[in-house]
């Protein structure tokens, strides 16, 4: 890709971006318009933001550690609306820097195994079409395991994304045995030379003992081929669920080894302000964010971008 063409890229991600956090965005500029026209940042006024913070689901611990460093650095000025956008926008990124980071690509692995879980609806199958799609722009060699054998849809719509994306997909009967399908699935994508093997996974919560047997026999089967496997498991959130979203990290955390996350749907919500509560709670990378449906509206996370983006800053 020549330079133009990454330039352009970025140019339309960060369209789509601010356009699908509209939502968020509005309710932040909209409450920080009615705190700081013409108004020194007093207590009141810090008080004000505090709970405007909290209403965006930053959560009280990020919304805390934002206002005592404007109460350092801005306390008794005069502050435009204007001002506080970008303050708040540094202050955001700077929470968030320590989690951007890139799912990492491992080439000696050959495949890579990444196991995709998350509560239904989030939008795990969808999610890994997208990422299978951005694996392929890349050039590497790809391929799907349907896991979530427990929903018929899900095992369709994944592969149509095959057949979209190019993928071979490796599926079985509707309720079939998951960790035989992933054992399968590898076994086929070492001998075709993948470099990247995506596991699909059901997402029970309400059964918890069942799930977590469930992906411990997947994890137990896949290390039979390759010890290292899987090599990421990424939870994918849906943003629109709020401060439910940690109470799902929560509960992952407990049924299997989360090393990542992804974050989809913020383009339906006013509070994507969830993301800086589970990076100050959780500290687990965020490897890509969604907003939208098309394949392009997912993207590695940019912390500045997301930021400003989200405060109304650009």
């Amino acid at each position: 890709m020549s330079e133009t063409e990454q330039t352009e890229e970025k140019v339309g991600w960060l369209r789509r971006l601010k356009q699908g956090l509209r939502r968020s965005t509005g309710a932040f500029s909209d409450g920080i318009a009615s705190i700081f026209t013409k108004r020194r940042l007093d207590e009141a006024a810090l008080a004000e933001l505090e709970e405007l913070l909290i209403n965006a689901d930053l959560g009280p611990a990020a919304a805390a550690e934002v206002v005592e460093n404007f109460r350092r650095t801005r306390f008794g000025k005069e502050v435009t609306p204007e001002e506080v956008r970008e303050a708040l926008a540094g202050e955001i990124a700077a929470l968030l820097a320590p989690v951007a980071v890139p799912l990492p690509f491992l080439p000696q692995a050959k495949p890579q195994v990444i196991l995709v879980v998350g509560v239904n609806g989030t939008g795990k199958t969808t999610t890994i079409g997208k990422l299978a799609q951005n694996f392929r722009k890349q050039g590497k060699q790809v391929m799907l395991a349907a896991g979530d054998t427990f929903r018929a849809a899900a095992i369709e719509q994944l592969q149509i994304w095959g057949e979209r994306v190019g993928a071979p997909v490796v599926a079985g009967a509707v309720g079939g045995d998951a960790a035989g399908l992933a054992f399968d699935a590898l076994k086929r994508a070492k001998a075709e030379g993948c470099d990247i093997l995506l596991v699909d996974t059901a997402g029970r919560l309400q059964n918890k003992a069942h799930l977590m047997a469930e992906l411990e026999k997947i994890g137990r089967v896949l290390k039979k081929l390759d010890p290292q496997a899987p090599h990421a498991t990424l939870l994918v959130l849906d943003a629109t669920t709020g401060q439910n979203a940690l109470s799902q990290v929560e509960a992952f955390l407990g049924v299997c080894k989360v090393t990542g996350l992804v974050m989809t749907k913020l383009d339906g919500t006013a509070r994507g302000g969830i993301l800086v509560a589970l990076a100050k709670k959780y500290a687990l990378p965020v490897h890509a964010i969604g907003v939208g449906e098309a394949a392009e509206d997912m993207q590695p996370f940019d912390p500045l971008a997301f930021a400003r983006a989200l405060t109304g800053a650009i």
